[in-house]
């Protein structure tokens, strides 16, 4: 009887230890899985920080067009570009098109060309830029709407129509520019031309422009896919608005012989696409196409 009752209290101890450990590595675990949480939270606190700092830098194309064209030391634009004011605003219905704010109409039975059809306002949701959204805005309220190619003359300011004379976007290069400097790439100065002042804005973070001017060079060279649509479409749109603004050769300006000739040759392939052919495949951006037609015809 006396060894029963032995055997029965070591069970219970046992049994007693047994949940005692239990409990501990269920406590354990519990400390563990809080620290994965915390380290998890830390970790995806860190991504949005590091998210934050890109979004500072990550540029629209009409920032990156106005950044090579514009002289690092000088910071402005060349006095004999006459170009660069239709290139950004072609830069503008693209970056809307990209942000899925502007389509085409539907091309219809007939089989409208690119730049016979007009540009439709698919969402009028806020792009955060005010460029961008006063060009928006323009092109939701105006009726009947226009085509690609009146809206780069429209935004320009080149029409003939006084009653039209309102819609030209104004100072569009100072605003890019102090949005450049409000991203840190540029910085604000005066310089004195004889007869007047003149705001220019150097370049201060020449990291950016390098990385922008060997994106450009790259996709012409080493990652050189040889089908447009294969493409990332902004990295295709840039090389084309680029050349339409009459900045691209400052891109490549730097390299040597037998690279400048091997880029300029497939540039020249891109250029002598046939935008009406390239639209009509599968995953394609009608607007970009029209915009390079209006450029290129």
């Amino acid at each position: 009887m006396t060894s029963l009752t032995q055997r029965s209290s070591g069970l219970v101890q046992r049994r007693t230890e047994a949940s005692r450990s239990a409990a501990a590595a269920a406590a354990d675990k519990e400390r563990g899985s809080g620290d994965e949480d915390l380290e998890t939270r830390r970790g995806e606190e860190q991504d949005e920080d590091d998210k934050g700092d890109s979004k500072e830098t990550r540029l629209t194309l009409m920032e990156e067009v106005l950044l090579l064209g514009l002289k690092d030391r000088e910071g402005y634009t060349s006095f004999w570009n006459d170009c660069i004011s239709s290139g950004l605003r072609g830069c503008m219905l693209i970056e809307l098109a990209l942000r899925g704010r502007l389509q085409l109409e539907a091309c219809g039975m007939r089989r409208k060309s690119l730049l016979a059809r007009k540009v439709i306002c698919k969402s009028d949701a806020p792009t955060g830029d005010v460029l961008l959204d006063e060009a928006l805005k323009h092109i939701k309220e105006t009726q009947p709407p226009e085509t690609v190619q009146s809206w780069i003359e429209l935004l320009s300011g080149e029409t003939w129509n006084p009653l039209k004379l309102h819609y030209q976007l104004r100072n569009v290069r100072e605003r890019l520019a102090k949005n450049l400097v409000e991203k840190g790439v540029l910085t604000t100065e005066k310089q004195n031309f004889l007869l007047f002042d003149m705001t220019t804005h150097p370049l201060t973070n020449n990291n950016i422009k390098q990385r922008l001017i060997k994106k450009v060079q790259e996709a012409v060279l080493e990652k050189w896919v040889n089908d447009p649509h294969r493409m990332d479409k902004r990295l295709l749109a840039l090389i084309f608005l680029a050349h339409s603004s009459d900045v691209l050769e400052n891109a490549f300006a730097p390299l040597l012989d037998d690279q400048y000739d091997l880029a300029m040759k497939r540039v020249r392939q891109l250029l002598d696409l046939d935008p009406e052919v390239e639209s009509m495949k599968t995953n394609t951006n009608e607007v970009l196409w029209a915009v390079v037609a209006a450029f290129t015809k």
